[in-house]
């Protein structure tokens, strides 16, 4: 195969998250955001160390997979949900799949106790994060997620179907406010301009709201920007949602990465935080804490997470990665004690502000590097739940967590392939994955969360 040359073939299967596999003249060729089933056309455009990659052009014709009407106005040209013109059985399914097969590349003689469905499929987010830009360049400001396959150009998602319509409404108040008044968008490639994200949380208990507006620094308008914002804060506190309106902000970032992050954050409405509930327990989630996206989903992967971790009575639990201490204060009730380590700062004290809201004088949280904390905590575990970001655990980090020698580990990851090769050094170091049940956060998505429980060979 040649670099830059264009081919036709048929995916014949999609490995974790969207990779589809096709092979052409015996080669095997690697195109992301693709179905089982589709015939496409394919351009080759990367080929390293015997792996080819190819980008998708066109799909000359659908997977027999795909046979709902797509509920979204913007599926096609969106880069989100992929999967919604599959039923969503058939979703489950492709997911418990991808997982299986990448566990038994690694793994012998565990059980797979299937996959457990979001209790909705639709407008179950509870966080989103959009960015301003537009479609095509030099065109009108657009404000919601990238075209599929773009890095750059942004579609006005205002019928998005994951979230509930109070997140659309929002998000045309806001892109029709600054569209009129003329504000440009912060432009990557050169690193000017003004608006940046756009990010709403919503509570699916409460029905609480959380608005962030993310900018830099650059206002070089002639109106000011004190009166801009207050504008901007009345035109949202006006708007006729089914939530409330609990805190608006406006967080500055002048850094260069395209992500959301916080040099400075001023409160032009309320608070800066909002309070969800799960499994009967309060949680007050902040602009930047990390909390499962899906508020319904999150409770079934928290209930197995504790049927896996079984008995906890006079136990003493490490709750590694562990946000704003969800897990924990879960655990807490019936556990002698537990300590969450958890690197951002600001989520330790909402998860201590959290332990104290829901009355358990068990927990304690340390802000830190688990790498470098785990040098320092006296206590010895009797359990470890791991939740670690998408990357997995830092391979240091992970041979100290070994070295506790604990029975149980319950490893709960939303990236199985980080699982896989965490699980390699961990049956190496004399552990044995014994079953893993599957958890669908994120439907018509290609992304699956995994509960594991590993144990300690005797």
């Amino acid at each position: 195969m040649k670099k830059g040359t264009q081919y036709v073939g048929e995916v014949t299967r999609v490995d974790f998250p969207n990779k589809g596999l096709i092979q052409v003249n015996g080669d095997k060729v690697i195109v992301k955001n693709t179905l089982p089933g589709q015939k496409i056309s394919f351009i080759v455009d990367k080929i390293r160390k015997g792996k080819i990659e190819g980008k998708l052009v066109e799909v000359l014709s659908k997977s027999p997979l795909e046979t709902e009407k797509p509920r979204c106005i913007h599926f096609g040209p969106c880069g989100g949900c992929t999967y919604q013109a599959i039923p969503y059985d058939k979703q489950l399914k492709i997911k418990e799949e991808q997982v299986k097969r990448l566990l038994d590349e690694v793994c012998f003689e565990y059980r797979v106790e299937g996959i457990k469905g979001s209790p909705n499929q639709w407008g179950y987010r509870n966080k989103m994060e959009f960015s301003f830009g537009d479609e095509q360049k030099d065109g009108p400001l657009t404000l919601g997620l990238h075209k599929k396959g773009s890095f750059y150009d942004i579609l006005t998602t205002d019928h998005c179907q994951i979230v509930d319509i109070d997140y659309n409404k929002i998000l045309s108040n806001v892109l029709e406010y600054f569209s009129g008044i003329g504000v440009s968008y912060y432009k990557k490639q050169t690193h000017k301009g003004y608006l940046r994200h756009l990010v709403i949380r919503k509570a699916a208990k409460t029905g609480e709201i959380l608005v962030n507006l993310v900018t830099s620094s650059q206002w070089e308008y002639e109106k000011s920007e004190a009166a801009i914002m207050e504008e901007f804060k009345n035109r949202l506190l006006e708007l006729d949602l089914n939530g409330s309106i609990v805190g608006i902000l406006h967080t500055y970032n002048d850094r260069k990465a395209d992500i959301v992050q916080s040099d400075r954050t001023d409160i032009l409405y309320g608070q800066e935080y909002f309070y969800e509930e799960l499994l009967g327990l309060k949680f007050k989630i902040s602009a930047f804490s990390f909390f499962q996206t899906n508020s319904l989903g999150a409770e079934i992967l928290y209930s197995t997470v504790r049927e896996y971790i079984g008995d906890t009575k006079d136990k003493v639990i490490f709750d590694l990665y562990c946000g704003t201490g969800t897990i924990t204060q879960i655990l807490a009730p019936v556990a002698k004690m537990v300590i969450g380590v958890e690197i951002v700062e600001e989520a330790v004290m909402a998860a201590r502000e959290n332990a104290a809201l829901n009355g358990l004088d068990n927990c304690e949280f340390i802000a830190g590097d688990v790498l470098k904390v785990l040098d320092d905590i006296s206590e010895k575990p009797d359990l470890i739940v791991l939740d670690p970001p998408r990357d997995g655990i830092h391979p240091k980090a992970l041979k100290k967590i070994i070295d506790f020698g604990v029975d149980r580990i319950v490893y709960v990851s939303c990236k199985p392939t980080s699982l896989a090769r965490d699980l390699v050094v961990l049956q190496e170091r004399g552990y044995k994955l014994e079953k893993v049940c599957c958890v669908d956060m994120f439907p018509n998505t290609p992304h699956v969360e995994c509960v594991t429980w590993i144990q300690k060979k005797k």
